[in-house]
């Protein structure tokens, strides 16, 4: 069999396996734009189940393009709070007013207009318009690139440019006409049920006959790809700050910067641990002296320790945080004053909450955890 063969023996079964088999999301339900483009989004470096009810809230709260262009900024990032990667979000927001503005709120369905939008890259321009208009344009994401390196014997890094150029230039080939949409979603579908990255199910594949990677005895050890450089790792101690007097029952929260990480969401005071060792519960007193000391110099909140609560970690895709959590008060005196323990209110930045109030304010997933830990 030719390649032309093999290409059109891929395609069919393809299709045809996936008119059977694919699952029922709610964002194939229809060919709205708007929905593609939210699942996408969301469905970057996130799987499938935790995306669906995100999904469903997310549209019953912004329903159309205009809902989202006009909410406010935390309203949008509350709605995505425990997704993680907090920029998709606001880029998305900062698209869809671009839409508004240039494009009357309906979202552009030639690729140069597409990819012109903000944190829409190659794939999630390719998926809306194949799955949404029905282009034939490909969406290379990771699945995408596993199948067609294992079925095609694509040996060369996935990782490197050149290489997704390749395997685009691949999926024009492939594409039937007519079914552009369908076709990437099968591309995709089959590598998330069935050519997936570790034991791949090859005997219920539909285009295992011809799968070069299988007959090679390679389809583990596709596709090729160059590993990541570990996460950083830091060491931070963060504060509970409770609330006294009038305050009893609250706790202090700050707001990040306008830009970096985690960009304008909530949080609990933190500074950089001195030494590794103090983010865990054997730093002790020294620990809480360097909390305090850290928080004096970088805030302005004179605190004192009272106990150590929990080590909270989290990774992002460069960092590593170990986190030692200790519950503190504020320390008697006129800064106890100044941060809102009388009736001045709380250091700028800052908000005192209390067990119920603090939903309403978007949290990175580490703090959600710990505020739950704290609230026990």
């Amino acid at each position: 069999m030719d390649l032309a063969q093999r290409q059109r023996f891929f395609s069919t079964n393809l299709l045809a396996w996936y008119d059977v088999h694919k699952r029922d999301l709610p964002w194939r339900r229809n060919k709205n734009p708007y929905y593609i483009w939210i699942s996408e989004i969301m469905l970057q470096q996130t799987r499938v189940d935790t995306v669906i009810p995100y999904w469903h809230r997310f549209i019953e709260k912004f329903p159309t393009i205009e809902a989202l262009a006009d909410a406010p900024e935390d309203e949008v990032l509350k709605a995505w709070e425990g997704l993680g990667y907090y920029s998709r979000a606001r880029n998305l927001q900062s698209a869809v007013r671009e839409v508004m503005e240039t494009y009357g709120g309906i979202v552009p369905d030639t690729k140069p207009e597409i990819s012109g939008l903000k944190g829409v890259g190659p794939y999630t321009a390719g998926a809306i318009l194949s799955i949404a208009y029905n282009k034939p344009e490909p969406a290379v994401d990771g699945n995408v690139m596993r199948v067609l390196s294992r079925y095609f014997l694509i040996e060369e890094d996935i990782m490197k440019g050149s290489t997704r150029a390749y395997m685009e230039s691949l999926i024009y080939q492939l594409i039937p006409e007519g079914r552009a949409g369908d076709f990437n979603q099968a591309l995709m579908e089959l590598g998330a049920m069935v050519c997936t990255p570790k034991s791949p199910h090859c005997l219920t594949c539909p285009v295992m006959e011809q799968c070069a990677g299988r007959l090679e005895g390679m389809e583990e050890s596709l596709p090729v790809k160059t590993k990541a450089k570990p996460p950083r790792p830091e060491h931070r101690l963060a504060a509970v700050i409770a609330g006294t007097g009038e305050r009893a029952g609250q706790f202090l929260i700050r707001r990040r910067p306008d830009t970096g990480l985690l960009a304008r969401m909530w949080e609990l005071p933190h500074v950089a641990a001195p030494e590794p060792g103090m983010a865990f519960a054997e730093g002790g007193e020294a620990a809480g002296e360097a909390l305090r000391a850290g928080l004096a110099a970088e805030a302005g909140l004179d605190i004192q320790p009272l106990r150590w609560l929990m080590l909270a970690e989290h990774t992002f895709s460069h960092i590593h945080w170990n986190m030692g959590v200790y519950v503190c008060e504020l320390a008697p005196g006129p800064d106890a004053a100044a941060a809102g323990a009388g009736d001045s209110g709380p250091p700028p930045g800052c908000a005192w909450v209390d067990a119920a109030s603090w939903r309403e304010y978007a949290f990175p997933n580490v703090f959600l955890r710990i505020v739950k830990e704290y609230l026990k």
